[in-house]
C-alpha cells in the first residue's frame, strides 16, 4: 500500500512540476507572443492607443502625429504624417496592415506609453483607472526641419542620400534618402509607392539609402587611408611623391581620374597636394606601403564593419566595408584583396552616407568619433521631460594632431582643389569629393564629404548619389553646400 501511495504521489509530483514548467515557460514567453506582428488583438489594441506625436528638433515641427476615429463604437486612433515625405525614413510609419518602420518601430515602446520608466507607468495605471485613453510619450528629434527639406530638394529626383551630423554630439541634423514616399500612402496607395520613379534603375523608395543604401566611397576613403598613414607615423602632409600618372597593379596601370582624354600627372606632390587633386596613383602606392591591415584598422575606428549603432530598427542600418557575395569580407592576408584600389576607396569597399558623416565627423571634432542619434529627448504627456538623449564617444578614431592635419588638406579640397563647388562666401569649408567607378559605363557613384566652419566645425555633411554620368565635384558637392549653408543659417 505505502509503496503504490509512493508511486501516486511521484506521479502527481511530476504531473505538478510540469504545470509548473509550463506556466513559466509561456509566462516567460508571454511578452513575446503578445508582441507577434500577427497578434490580432496587439493591432487592435494599438491604434486604442492615443501615440505620441514626433516632432524636428524645434519641438514645433511636428512630423508624426494623429487621426481619431470612431470604428464599431471605439475610438481609434490611425497614425498621420503632416510633413508627407519630408523625413519618411527617420520618423517612419505606423500602420495596422504594414506594421511600423523608422522611429515609429525602434521607439514604439515610448510613443505607446509601454514603457517600463516609474512615472509612464503610473501614468497608464492613472489612465487605466479613470477609464481614459493610454496615452503615449512624445519624441523631439534632432532633425533641422529646414535643412531637412533643403537636402530634399537638393536631391530631386536622384538616387542618393544626404545626412548631416553634430560632430561633437553626433546628434543627426539631416537624414534624407531620394526618391523619397509620403509615409500616409502606405496604408492607403501602397500601389503608388512601388510606381516612384527616379535617376536610377531601381529607385526604391522605401529603401533608406542614408542607412542602408551601400555605395562604393571612391576617393572619399581617401581620408581614412590618410589617417591611416599620418597616425601610423608612415606619412605627414608635407611627404612627397612622385606621380607618374598612375600605378602598377599585377603588372597593370591602375591611372589617376579624369574626365579628358588622357590620365593627369602631377609630377613632385606632397600628400596635401595628393588629397588636393585627389590623386589616385599616390593613395595607391600608400596603400600598397602600409598593406590591407592597417588599412581595414582605421576604417574599423571610424565605424566600418558594423551597424551604425543609430536608434533605427537594427534591419534599417547596413554595416559598410568590403563585400564579396554580398556578405561583409576581411582579407587574411595581403593577396586577399587588391589594396591599391582599397586605398582609393574601389575594390569591392562599400560605404553608407552615414558612415562616411560619422569619418568626416570623427576629423571635424578633432579624431573622436560620436555615436550618431536621432532621438533628442522624450517628453511625458503632460510635456514634462521623461529622457534625453546624452552624447557618447564611440571612441579616438586618430590622434587631434592628425585630424588636424586632415582638415588642413581637406580644406586645400575646397580653395583650390576638386572641390571649389563646395566654397561658401566668408565660411572656411573642409570637404573630399569622391567619384567611384561602378563598372556600368557613365553610372558613376559619386560623393562629397564636407564639415564647416574648418576652424570651428559645426555641421559635418556626406552626399552620395548613384548612376551619375559627372564627378562628385559637379553633382555632389553643391547639395552638401546648400546643407551646410542651411544648418549654419539655423544655428547662428
Amino acid at each position: 500500500m505505502n509503496a503504490e501511495i509512493r508511486r501516486v504521489f511521484i506521479v502527481l509530483a511530476c504531473l505538478f512540476a510540469a504545470l509548473v514548467g509550463m506556466g513559466t515557460y509561456w509566462l516567460w514567453r508571454a511578452p513575446d507572443l503578445e508582441a507577434r506582428r500577427d497578434n490580432p488583438s496587439l493591432v487592435v489594441r494599438q491604434v486604442t492607443v492615443k501615440r505620441g506625436l514626433i516632432y524636428a528638433s524645434d519641438g514645433k515641427t511636428v512630423l508624426a502625429s494623429n487621426a481619431r476615429r470612431e470604428v464599431q463604437g471605439r475610438t481609434w486612433f490611425l497614425r498621420r504624417y503632416p510633413r508627407g515625405g519630408l523625413a519618411a525614413h527617420a520618423v517612419g510609419y505606423s500602420t495596422l496592415g504594414r506594421s511600423r518602420a523608422g522611429l515609429e518601430e525602434s521607439q514604439n515602446d515610448f510613443l505607446t506609453g509601454s514603457n517600463g520608466d516609474f512615472s509612464t507607468a503610473l501614468d497608464r495605471l492613472k489612465d487605466k483607472v479613470a477609464g481614459d485613453v493610454q496615452q503615449g510619450n512624445h519624441l523631439v528629434t534632432t532633425l533641422d526641419a529646414t535643412a531637412q527639406r533643403e537636402a530634399i530638394d537638393a536631391l530631386g529626383t536622384t538616387c542618393g542620400a544626404a545626412v548631416a551630423l553634430e560632430p561633437s554630439t553626433g546628434r543627426v541634423l539631416v537624414l534624407a534618402s531620394t526618391p523619397t514616399y509620403d509615409p500616409n500612402d502606405v496604408e492607403s496607395n501602397f500601389a503608388g509607392i512601388e510606381g516612384i520613379r527616379g535617376q536610377c534603375a531601381d529607385p526604391a523608395p522605401l529603401l533608406d539609402r542614408a542607412t542602408q543604401g551601400l555605395f562604393i566611397p571612391g576617393s572619399t576613403f581617401k581620408l581614412v587611408t590618410a589617417a591611416g598613414a599620418i597616425d601610423s607615423g608612415r606619412y605627414d602632409e608635407d611627404s612627397t611623391f612622385l606621380d607618374r600618372g598612375y600605378c602598377l597593379r599585377y603588372g597593370k596601370r591602375v591611372t589617376n581620374f579624369s574626365d579628358q582624354d588622357g590620365p593627369e600627372v602631377f609630377g613632385r606632390v606632397t600628400l596635401a597636394e595628393s588629397m588636393e587633386h585627389s590623386i589616385n596613383a599616390v593613395f595607391c602606392d600608400i596603400g600598397t606601403e602600409l598593406g590591407p591591415r592597417l588599412l581595414i584598422d582605421y576604417a574599423k575606428r571610424f565605424g566600418f564593419y558594423q551597424r551604425p549603432p543609430l536608434d533605427l530598427p537594427s534591419q534599417e542600418r547596413v554595416a559598410s566595408g568590403l563585400y564579396d557575395d554580398g556578405r561583409l569580407y576581411e582579407p587574411r592576408v595581403a593577396s586577399d584583396v587588391d589594396v591599391g584600389r582599397l586605398a582609393f576607396g574601389q575594390e569591392r569597399l562599400l560605404a553608407t552616407p552615414l558612415q562616411m558623416a560619422m569619418v568626416t565627423a570623427g576629423i571635424a571634432n578633432g579624431g573622436l568619433v560620436m555615436k550618431p542619434h536621432l532621438v533628442d529627448r522624450i517628453l511625458e504627456p503632460d510635456g514634462s521631460i521623461l529622457t534625453t538623449t546624452k552624447a557618447e564617444a564611440l571612441g579616438q578614431a586618430i590622434t587631434p594632431d592628425t585630424a588636424a592635419q586632415l582638415a588642413r588638406m581637406m580644406e586645400l579640397v575646397v580653395e583650390s582643389g576638386t572641390g571649389t563647388a563646395a566654397q561658401i562666401a566668408g565660411v572656411r569649408v573642409a570637404g573630399k569629393t569622391g567619384t567611384a567607378e561602378t563598372g556600368r559605363d557613365g553610372q558613376n557613384d559619386t560623393w562629397f564629404v564636407a564639415f564647416a566652419p574648418a576652424d570651428s566645425p559645426r555641421v559635418a555633411v556626406a552626399v552620395a548619389l548613384s548612376d551619375q554620368a559627372g564627378t562628385g565635384g559637379a553633382t555632389a558637392a553643391p547639395i552638401a553646400r546648400r546643407i551646410i549653408e542651411s544648418l549654419l543659417r539655423s544655428s547662428a
